[in-house]
């Protein structure tokens, strides 16, 4: 038996042929003339799916449905009727029915339904994995191709979107998602080579991507000089694949149009964020605005200065728009916004939204054994995201927004990727304690194991000594500290971090959105 049925039908001895046809195919069917027949079953039996007629004397299929919601609520129930009325539609699917059915059915009609309500699970992870095992080695080869930057981006989109449709296939894992994993990891090291290979001449004005220093000069001012009003979402730490699980919510009120583009390095706060809203590259920063630098050692926020180098970005390109910027640490922060946002949303041309509430989960992850369990792997780290934005005041922000004739724009500074190999680092104390990229003097490391940077004004980076070097951790690397080594891995394994080179934190979310028109 590959399900158990209950058919209710007020003619169920016309529907004989049907049923037949259904136990040929190893379904076991019950069946009842009416709704109170109906219902003692469902309280009796295990049911996979039940088929109800909708047009019954007694008990009608709607009160039968509502009933049996009562009772059931996780059956999946078929309605079957003669009645092609939309308001009957409309009550039907509103008391969630799992199908409609119009009589007269036919046999093939009633198994599909079954297909589609009973093995869809086992269908799509069958078919999915199939697709995943077929394209696993035309992905393989064009790793090895030595792709160019938009071919990367392409890559890592077909990435994410197998690692989506295998977690929503195997749920709990499977040998597919572990051979994706595989498969990441190695397009990981292969873009690691890019990077190495490429990154110098990109930061030093040769033909390169768009980075992080370039994000308002063209997305932000060409939107403004044509008269658009914008607005500006920047979330944090936020990834590809947690865009796409929350473009889920945004699908109903927005057109969107994604894109991806290349975060600098450090793929962290301090220097990305800070270039895309300075404009500037991390070392030009430090000397031309050196007050509103913070260097790695100092204790005060690495990123309290955002403000005021949007408003000298501005001044630099002659810009004359007045901006709004707000920074949401907490949802009670978000609510305030929200209360006030309707006096402010008309006035200036541009505004602009830092949310942090992502990167606070990346490190709360790694420090709360509670949190570690609800987001335990990639999944979970993207559902708990989803589920944020679907509770937060954020999503009000956009229903808002939704009636507004606003270009919206979400973006990043950085992603991050799930560490799992350690890789041993020494340096002196004052080295800074990211665990994706160190800085500091005399530092000692595997060299095969990071991106060095020895000379960072080549790279447009902060030299505080005239020894300091910058190394960056590749694939799922992070660095670890001899002196209580064995400790250190075991706590930091498997947390997500950021700051060093994979395509998680370098090819990162740029996506605009325009509200539907009705």
């Amino acid at each position: 038996m590959i399900g158990r049925l209950l058919w209710v039908d007020d003619e169920i001895d016309m529907l004989r042929a049907h049923i037949l046809f259904l136990q040929s195919r190893d379904y076991e069917v019950l069946t009842a003339s009416n709704g109170q027949d109906a219902l003692d079953i469902v309280q009796k039996t295990d049911l996979d799916l039940i088929l109800l007629d909708e047009n019954m004397p007694g008990l009608s299929g709607l009160e039968t449905l509502d009933r049996i919601k009562d009772l059931r609520p996780a059956i999946p129930v078929v309605m079957v009727t003669k009645n092609e009325a939309e308001d009957l539609m409309e009550q039907a699917i509103g008391a969630k029915i799992a199908d409609y059915l119009i009589k007269p059915v036919n046999p093939l009609q009633v198994l599909m339904s079954l297909k589609k309500n009973i093995h869809e699970r086992e269908i799509r992870q069958e078919k999915t994995s199939e697709a995943y095992r077929q394209d696993f080695m035309r992905i393989g080869s064009r790793i090895s191709e030595g792709l160019e930057f938009e071919e990367w981006k392409e890559l890592y989109k077909r990435l994410v979107r197998w690692e989506l449709e295998l977690t929503e296939a195997e749920s709990s894992g499977g040998p597919m998602a572990d051979m994706l994993r595989m498969q990441k990891e190695e397009a990981n090291q292969a873009f690691a080579k890019y990077i190495k290979k490429n990154y110098e001449e990109w930061v030093n004005g040769g033909e390169h991507p768009l980075l992080s220093p370039e994000i308002f000069k063209t997305q932000i001012f060409p939107r403004l000089s044509e008269g658009k009003k914008v607005f500006l979402l920047v979330l944090d730490n936020f990834r590809f694949d947690q865009w796409r699980m929350l473009s889920q919510e945004l699908a109903e009120d927005f057109d969107m149009e994604e894109d991806l583009y290349c975060s600098i390095l450090p793929t962290a706060t301090q220097y990305a964020r800070n270039a895309i809203f300075a404009g500037l590259m991390p070392r030009q920063i430090k000397e031309m605005y050196p007050h509103l630098w913070v260097d790695e050692e100092e204790d005060e926020s690495k990123n309290q200065n955002e403000e005021d180098l949007i408003r000298l970005q501005l001044e630099r390109y002659r810009r004359k728009e007045t901006f709004t910027y707000h920074k949401l640490n907490d949802s009670h922060a978000a609510d305030r916004l929200l209360s006030s946002w309707s006096s402010q949303m008309h006035g200036e041309p541009l505004h602009i939204l830092v949310v942090n509430f992502i990167d606070i989960l990346s490190h709360a992850r790694t420090e709360s054994q509670m949190v570690r369990e609800l987001a335990g792997g990639e999944a979970a780290y993207r559902s708990i995201t989803q589920s944020w934005f679907r509770h937060t005041p954020i999503k009000d922000l956009f229903r808002q927004l939704a009636g507004q004739d606003y270009e919206i724009i979400i973006t990043t500074d950085h992603g991050s990727i799930r560490v799992d190999q350690p890789s041993k680092v020494v340096g002196d104390r004052n080295v800074n304690t990211n665990l994706r990229y160190k800085l500091g003097k005399n530092l000692q490391y595997a060299a095969k194991e990071v991106f060095e940077c020895r000379q960072p004004a080549r790279f447009h980076l902060p030299q505080p000594n005239i020894s300091t070097a910058y190394i960056f951790a590749t694939g799922e690397r992070f660095f670890a500290y001899p002196n209580n080594y064995n400790y250190y891995v075991q706590y930091y394994r498997d947390t997500f971090q950021h700051g060093g080179v994979s395509m998680e934190e370098m090819l990162i979310p740029l996506i605009t959105l325009r509200p539907k028109k009705r």
